[in-house]
């Protein structure tokens, strides 16, 4: 177990890949059962302070969020830079911070909510500081920006915990849709830059066409700039129709960039096509959410959609890519992690159904999503749990080419 434990913390990926997909199994079935118990009109309380659907959020957001945001930067930023990985002892200081957070969330109705508060916003400035001194090796205005959005994500749980400690009337809500967009900005700019280089990288060993996927220099500063209005404009002056044409352009141009990505090569290999299509999912959900104050069409609903199936398609596809790939392992995903590939975007489509149109679907829609959701991260635990806790594969294998 001792063993065990220090692979665990050795490498970024690890724990916080790992700890991701049990805390998204295990709080979307917590979640939804409470859900089922709540439709059979029985129902069972949560030792949250909160209300639960505010608890649901939160935890989503920022426990779930957080924690693929800190496996990705620690593995990710060090290749970037050159920089030194971080040390054992700091991976486990970080993720003891970030189980801290979840463990006083959800017990809040007993914590007193200045102590919840202090634990669960030191997981981020901890973690944003050992990657501005790695990213200041090379202080790339692209990857610098990446603190500019970690900001944005702790700022937004400062509004939550302000409202849970009484010291402002209804930020909560306010700061989990600041916190979501901190997660889809960053999306715009890291699945802008992971997708078509890891598609490119599988074009060019299969021996295809250079040059391809096609991503414009422009595209690069038009994710920035568009990626970076996406917070304060959600915490600031969401609902409003200058929000929805800052949504309604930003999602118009993920749905753009990923058309200008598409190649045939990438369906036949489902660990690039869930990238394309969680990137897609993306730009679809901001679009669904910016019609809302010019149309009749629910914001919440579209705010679902970009929720589950554009940053939980990502995020799952993100971690199933490059923990092969660091793990030394072939890039091929496992049947179970397809199965997931295809559940969440539907869980988001019958979770966006069940918000729009409501009735006697809403309940359905929300039992089914999160049977999908479970789907999902129970494959990817069963398939990489077992990664995550094996020392790296000496090489990594390559597989034949696939076939056009």
């Amino acid at each position: 177990m001792k063993q065990v434990l220090r692979l665990l913390v050795g490498e970024g990926f690890r724990v916080f890949f790992l700890g991701a997909g049990v805390f998204g199994f295990v709080s979307v079935l917590v979640w939804t059962a409470y859900q089922v118990a709540l439709s059979a009109g029985g129902g069972f309380d949560l030792p949250t302070a909160s209300a639960p659907h505010l608890w649901h959020g939160h935890e989503m957001i920022f426990g779930y969020g957080g924690a693929t945001l800190a496996g990705f930067f620690l593995t990710a930023v060090p290749n970037w830079t050159g920089a030194k990985a971080a040390p054992h002892r700091f991976i486990a200081l970080v993720a003891g911070l970030w189980v801290a957070g979840r463990v006083v969330v959800w017990m809040s109705g007993v914590v007193p909510p200045v102590i919840v508060a202090v634990i669960d916003l030191s997981f981020a400035p901890v973690l944003g500081a050992k990657i501005a001194t790695q990213l200041l090796k090379k202080p790339k205005p692209q990857n610098m920006v990446f603190l500019l959005f970690l900001t944005y994500f702790w700022s937004a749980n400062l509004l939550v915990h302000l409202d849970w400690m009484g010291l402002s009337g209804g930020s909560a809500e306010v700061g989990l849709r600041g916190g979501l967009m901190a997660l889809v900005g960053m999306i715009i700019v890291l699945g802008g830059r992971v997708t078509p280089a890891f598609t490119r990288n599988a074009m060019h060993r299969a021996g295809l066409e250079e040059g391809m996927p096609r991503d414009p220099q422009v595209f690069t500063p038009l994710a920035i700039g568009l990626a970076a209005l996406l917070p304060p404009v959600a915490m600031l002056g969401d609902g409003s129709a200058v929000s929805g044409v800052i949504y309604l352009a930003a999602g118009t141009f993920a749905l753009v960039r990923v058309g200008f990505w598409h190649t045939r090569f990438q369906w036949s290999q489902p660990i690039l096509w869930s990238l394309h299509l969680s990137y897609a999912s993306i730009g679809a959900g901001l679009v669904l959410k910016g019609l809302a104050p010019f149309t009749g069409l629910s914001e919440v609903a579209g705010l679902h959609f970009l929720a589950i199936s554009g940053v939980g398609g990502m995020t799952f596809a993100v971690m199933a890519r490059a923990s092969l790939g660091h793990a030394g392992l072939a890039l091929v995903a496992m049947r179970p992690v397809v199965t997931g590939f295809v559940a969440l975007p539907l869980a988001g489509l019958v979770r966006w159904a069940g918000g729009t149109f409501g009735g006697d679907f809403y309940a359905l829609s929300i039992w089914v999503s999160g049977g999908l959701w479970l789907l999902a991260f129970g494959g990817f635990l069963v398939t990489y749990a077992p990664i995550f806790t094996t020392p790296r594969a000496p090489r990594a294998p390559v597989g034949p080419p696939p076939t056009r």
